[in-house]
């Protein structure tokens, strides 16, 4: 009996996607060693500030460590609410995604880093339509940008983001920023192809250095047949532009809002339902 031989370019491609299935996993690994970190930091405010409100009795005391209490725990559903949307599983389906949200979510996975190493991020959003992409695939996008944006820079920079509409491309433009090192000239061309990296291996906090991450951006972005530029300098810094298609009207009224865990605000403290996204 004559075993069917699987083609080559079906092995390539299944290859590539177990490969970006590994490489999400692994940037899973990172934010969970990061929230792992942050959450520590929530804990010993509110085990903290718990404390000072059972050992005074007076109103104005508990209501500054009830205060507290509720700012950490607010924080602690915005750290959450990232991880899991980089997490939950939600296939390579396209559709109406809020770049702005989308990226202010992934600030917060990294904003704990990006202060550790000194680094001020600054937002340029101007109103726009939504992008017809997968917002977790864009996610991981971002995510790999922004690191190698801090990576560039080391200690102390700016990292500057800004989003906006494109007339006439038809399409959403987000750019990244940095005030790092940049990038020479002659490696430029290099910097998508597998395998290649400007780093020496991983940083101290482990990450990059693999010739990975950029490759699996550009798969992204074509994928959502849409476009990655660069632009760098040497001692100047570097930009990257990821420019996406805008969502039609017609697959922006099939939108479905991803519900998010909930802390109350105040506003809200007698209601017991979660916050809407």
């Amino acid at each position: 009996m004559q075993q069917h031989e699987i083609p080559l370019e079906e092995q390539i491609n299944h290859l590539h996607q177990q490969l970006r299935q590994a490489q999400k996993m692994a940037a899973l690994g990172e934010l969970a060693s990061t929230t792992t970190h942050e959450f520590n930091n929530v804990l010993m405010t509110i085990l903290n500030y718990a404390k000072l409100g059972l050992r005074h009795d007076d109103k104005p005391t508990r209501d500054k460590a009830l205060t507290k209490i509720l700012t950490a725990a607010q924080r602690a559903e915005k750290v959450t609410n990232g991880v899991l949307g980089l997490a939950r599983n939600r296939g390579t389906e396209k559709s109406p995604t809020d770049l702005v949200a989308l990226t202010r979510q992934s600030l917060v996975l990294l904003e704990r880093e990006m202060h550790k190493y000194r680094i001020q991020v600054e937002t340029d959003f101007e109103q726009t339509r939504n992008a017809n992409v997968c917002g977790n695939q864009i996610q991981q996008v971002l995510l790999n940008l922004l690191t190698n944006a801090r990576q560039a820079i080391g200690q102390s920079g700016r990292i500057t983001i800004r989003i906006a509409e494109n007339q006439t491309s038809g399409t959403v433009d987000l750019s990244i920023r940095d005030t790092g090192s940049g990038i020479p000239q002659e490696k430029l061309p290099k910097i998508f192809d597998r395998f290649y990296s400007t780093k020496q291996g991983p940083d101290a906090s482990g990450k990059g250095g693999t010739g990975l991450g950029l490759a699996m951006c550009r798969d992204i972005i074509e994928e959502h047949r849409g476009r990655i530029r660069v632009e760098s300098k040497v001692g100047m810094g570097t930009a990257f532009t990821l420019m996406l298609p805008v969502a039609t009207e017609e697959a922006s009224t099939t939108t479905v809002p991803i519900p998010k865990l909930g802390v109350p605000n105040q506003a809200n403290m007698g209601t017991a339902s979660s916050l809407p996204s």
